[in-house]
C-alpha cells in the first residue's frame, strides 16, 4: 500500500470511514504515478489531441485514426522500464503483450511492433550488456510467437542508464471503422474477464513503477505467455464480429482495480463484482491480491446475458478462460464482493481521478554553463576516428538486434528495419510509414530543443519514405518529478512537443508519462521518445541501387550545433555544447520539398543526416549500397565551419538524396521553387568512401573493411565482449 498521508485523509473524507483493506490497495494502485499521471496529467493537455483524421470514443486504450476507405490505424506507446531492469526478458515480453492489448481493446488487429531501448555503457558495463542481451531476446520471442512484426525502433547507449533499462514498446492496429467498439452499455450487461488465470506475479507492479528502482521486487514483474496472447487476439476478433462486445478494456497497471473503475467511469455506471468468481492460477488468493494482480493476457468485456453463451462458446474454442465476475449497475459505485462479504465499496469517478498535482519547477542549474564548449585536441587521422565512430554502440548497424525480430510475418512490410522509417502495406492502396526516435544527450542540454529535434527527426525518417505525417505518439521518461529541477525539463520538453505539433498539424493520438526513472547515481537524462506516423496515399519511396556516377545532394545548412553529438560525447567524452535547434520554416520546406521529389520519382533513395552527422549518413548510404562516393565538405551549405564541424555536426532538416544524373534539372527545378537550402556535394563510384576538403582527402576508407567493421562490432562486443580497437579491427 503506497498511499500518500494527504491522499489517505482525502480517501477516508470521501467515504466518512476508515477504509477496508482492499479498498486501499484498490486506490493505491489507481493513484499511483503510474495509472493517474497525477503529477503529469494538468500539463499533459496542453499537446493538440484533435484532427481531421482522428477518432475519439471513450475508454479507447489508444489513439484512432482514419486513413480513408472506411479504415482505421490505431496507435498506442507504453513503457516496461522497471520491470525490464529487474528480469529484462519477462519485463520486455510483457511491455509487448501489453501494448498489443491495447491496440485489440479498440477492435483492431495488431499488425506491427517498434521498440525504444536504452541500456547503460555495455562497453564497460556488464549488466547493461546482459540486460540489452536479454530484452531484445524478450521482444524477439513474444513478437515472433505472435506472429506480430517488429518492423523498427531503435537502441541507444549511455552511462545514465547504468544498472537500469528503458523499454519502450509501441504498437498499431489495423481494420475497418465500423468493426471499431463502441464502448457502451446496455440495462442488465454483465462483465466477464477472460484469458489468462490470475496469479500472484504482477502484484503491485503499478506501485513499484511510481516509486525509484530500489529493490529487486521480482514478484512485480509479470509473467509472460505470447501463446495465450495470439488465442486472446483471434477471439477477441471472432467476438467483435459477431456483435458481441459492448464495451472491452485490457487489464494492465493496476489490474483489475484499474480496469473495473476506469470502465465504470468511463460509462458513468457502476460496476458489481465477485472476486470469488476470478478463475485463478493459485487457490489461496485473498481478495486484495486479485484485485492488485497485474497477471497478463487478460481482457474485461462487458456485454449482455444472452451474448454471454456465444463469447464463452469462442473462449473455450480457443481454449481460453472466461468468467462472468460481475454486473453493470446504475450508481457509479464500484462495489467489490467475495462471496456475499463486500470488501470494498467506491465511488468509481472518485477512485478513477486522483487529485491532480501541481509541482514546483525550477531550471537545472548545470544549464547555465551547459552550452560552453572547450578547447579539443585537433585530429590527426580523420579516417582512423571515423572507424572508430562507425563501430561506436550508438552508431554501429542494428541487424543484430532487428535480425531477431519476424518483420516480414504478416505479408504487409515493404521497407523493412534497417532504413529511415518502415513501411506497412494497408488494404485499401495506401502504405503506412512509421518510426520512433528519441536522444537524451541533446534533451540533456536543452530540454526543450532537443524534445523537438526527436519530433523532427522522427517526421524525417517518415518523410523519407515518401509519408506525409499524420500523427504522433510521445513517451514522456524522466527522473522523480518531486525534484523541481527535473520536473521543469519534463515541462520543457512538453511545450516543446506541443509547438512543433501545433505548427505541423500533427496531433498527439497517445502516449505515455514514466516518471521515477532513477538509478544509484540519480536520475536518467531526459528521455522522450517520439513516434511518427505518416501515411503514403501512391507509393512508398522504396530505397533503389545505387550505381557508378550517380549524385548526392545535401538539402539544409550545416550548422555549429555539435552539443549532444556522438562526436562530442564518445569521442571527446564532453557533455555540453549548443544543441541543435529546428527552424520551423525551413522544416516544412525541406519536407515539402522531399514528399515533392519523392513523387515526382526522381530519387533513388532518401536518407536524413542525424547521429554521427553527415559523416555516417553518406558512410550508411555507401555502406547498405555497397559502393563508394567522394564527398566534397567545401560544397556543404551553411556557416563556414572547421571540417569535424562540417562531418559531425547534427544540425536539423537535413536530407540526402541519391539520384540518376538525368534527374539532376528536374530535382534542382523543386528545391529552387520551394527556396531550399541545397547543394550537390558528392558522386558515387568505386570502393572507397571518401570526403575531400578544397580538393585534399580527409577521409578515405576501403567500403568492404568499413562495412565488416560496422556490422559486426553490436554483436562482437554483446556476444564476446571485444570492443573494436585498430588491433582487432
Amino acid at each position: 500500500m503506497s498511499l500518500e498521508k494527504r491522499e489517505l485523509a482525502e480517501l477516508k473524507s470521501k467515504i466518512g470511514r476508515d477504509p477496508t483493506s482492499t479498498e486501499l490497495q484498490i486506490v493505491a494502485a489507481e493513484w499511483s504515478e503510474h495509472c493517474s499521471y497525477k503529477s503529469s496529467k494538468r500539463h499533459l493537455k496542453m499537446l493538440p489531441m484533435d484532427g481531421p483524421l482522428v477518432i475519439n470514443e471513450k475508454g479507447y486504450d489508444s489513439g484512432v485514426l482514419d486513413v480513408g476507405d472506411g479504415y482505421v490505424v490505431t496507435a498506442h506507446i507504453e513503457s516496461h522500464n522497471h520491470p525490464s531492469a529487474v528480469e529484462p526478458y519477462g519485463g520486455a515480453a510483457t511491455g509487448v503483450g501489453g501494448v498489443i492489448r491495447d491496440i485489440l481493446s479498440a477492435g483492431t488487429r495488431p499488425i506491427a511492433i517498434f521498440d525504444g531501448l536504452r541500456f547503460g555503457d555495455i562497453e564497460k558495463d556488464l549488466q547493461a550488456r546482459w540486460l540489452f542481451k536479454n530484452a531484445v531476446t524478450g521482444i524477439a520471442d513474444y513478437g515472433n510467437c505472435l506472429g506480430i512484426p517488429t518492423i523498427g525502433g531503435e537502441v541507444e547507449f549511455d552511462e545514465c542508464y547504468e544498472n537500469y533499462a528503458m523499454v519502450d514498446v509501441a504498437a498499431l492496429g489495423f481494420g475497418k471503422k465500423e468493426n471499431l467498439i463502441k464502448n457502451h452499455v446496455e440495462k442488465d450487461d454483465i462483465v466477464v474477464l477472460m484469458g489468462g488465470s490470475t496469479g500472484r506475479d504482477g502484484i503491485g507492479g503499478s506501485q513499484f513503477a511510481s516509486d525509484s528502482l530500489e529493490s529487486e521486487d521480482r514478484s512485480a514483474v509479470q509473467i509472460p505467455d505470447p501463446f495465450i496472447e495470439k488465442l486472446i487476439i483471434e477471439a477477441v476478433l471472432q467476438a467483435r464480429n459477431e456483435g458481441l462486445i459492448h464495451a472491452m478494456k485490457d487489464l494492465g497497471g493496476g489490474g483489475l482495480s484499474c480496469a473495473i473503475s476506469e470502465t465504470a467511469d468511463a460509462m458513468e455506471i457502476g460496476i458489481e463484482m465477485d472476486v470469488d468468481k476470478v478463475h485463478t492460477r493459485e487457490s489461496d488468493m485473498n481478495a486484495d491480491e486479485i484485485m492488485v494482480s497485474e497477471s497478463q493476457e487478460r481482457m474485461l468485456i462487458v456485454t449482455s446475458k444472452t451474448k454471454f453463451k456465444k463469447l464463452e462458446e469462442i473462449c473455450n474454442k480457443f481454449r481460453i478462460g472466461c468468467s462472468v465476475i460481475g454486473h453493470v449497475k446504475y450508481d457509479n459505485n464500484v462495489h467489490i464482493k467475495k462471496g456475499e462479504k463486500t470488501v470494498a465499496n467506491l465511488p468509481a469517478d472518485f477512485v478513477a481521478n486522483a487529485t491532480l498535482l501541481d509541482l514546483p519547477s525550477k531550471e537545472p542549474a548545470y544549464l547555465k554553463t551547459i552550452e560552453t564548449e572547450k578547447t579539443f585536441n585537433p585530429i590527426s587521422d580523420y579516417s582512423k576516428l571515423m572507424i572508430t565512430l562507425l563501430a561506436s554502440p550508438n552508431i554501429a548497424s542494428k541487424i543484430w538486434v532487428y535480425g531477431q525480430y519476424d518483420h516480414e510475418v504478416g505479408i504487409r512490410t515493404v521497407v523493412k528495419p534497417g532504413t529511415d522509417a518502415s513501411v506497412l502495406r494497408l488494404d485499401n492502396g495506401k502504405y503506412l510509414s512509421a518510426k520512433i526516435d528519441g536522444n537524451p544527450k541533446q534533451c540533456y542540454i536543452n530540454p526543450r530543443e532537443g524534445a523537438i529535434g526527436c519530433f523532427e527527426e522522427a517526421c524525417r525518417n517518415v518523410v523519407c519514405t515518401g509519408a506525409r505525417p499524420i500523427g504522433m505518439l510521445d513517451h514522456l521518461q524522466f527522473g522523480n518529478p518531486n525534484d523541481p529541477e527535473i520536473f521543469w525539463t519534463f515541462l520543457e520538453s512538453l511545450k516543446g512537443l506541443t509547438d512543433f505539433a501545433k505548427s505541423f498539424q500533427i496531433p498527439c493520438v497517445g502516449g505515455k508519462v514514466s516518471l521515477y526513472n532513477e538509478t544509484p547515481k540519480g536520475s536518467i537524462k531526459p528521455t522522450p521518445v517520439i513516434g511518427v506516423i505518416g501515411l503514403i496515399d501512391k507509393k512508398p519511396s522504396v530505397p533503389q541501387k545505387i550505381s557508378k556516377d550517380d549524385c548526392l545532394i545535401i538539402i539544409g545548412d550545416t550548422r555549429n550545433e555539435l552539443g549532444g553529438s556522438e562526436y562530442f560525447e564518445y569521442v571527446h567524452k564532453f557533455i555540453g555544447g549548443k544543441c541543435p535547434v529546428v527552424n520551423f520554416d525551413d522544416s516544412k520546406k525541406h519536407m515539402k520539398s522531399v514528399l515533392d521529389i519523392i513523387d515526382k520519382n526522381l530519387i533513388k533513395l532518401a536518407h536524413d543526416c542525424s547521429k554521427g552527422g553527415l559523416a555516417v549518413a553518406v558512410s550508411e548510404i555507401c555502406m547498405t549500397n555497397q559502393i563508394g562516393c567522394v564527398t566534397s565538405l567545401d560544397k556543404v551549405p551553411g556557416e563556414k565551419l572547421d571540417v569535424d564541424r562540417i562531418l559531425f555536426s547534427e544540425s536539423h532538416s537535413r536530407y540526402l538524396l541519391s539520384f540518376d544524373k538525368k534527374n539532376l534539372l528536374g530535382i534542382e527545378d523543386v528545391l529552387k521553387k520551394n527556396n531550399v537550402s541545397f547543394k550537390q556535394i558528392g558522386e558515387f563510384g568505386g570502393e572507397k568512401i571518401q570526403f575531400t576538403n578544397d580538393s585534399k582527402l580527409i577521409i578515405d576508407l576501403d567500403l568492404k573493411k568499413t562495412h565488416e567493421i560496422w556490422l559486426h562490432a553490436l554483436p562482437n562486443l554483446v556476444l564476446h565482449g571485444k570492443k573494436f580497437s585498430d588491433d582487432n579491427g
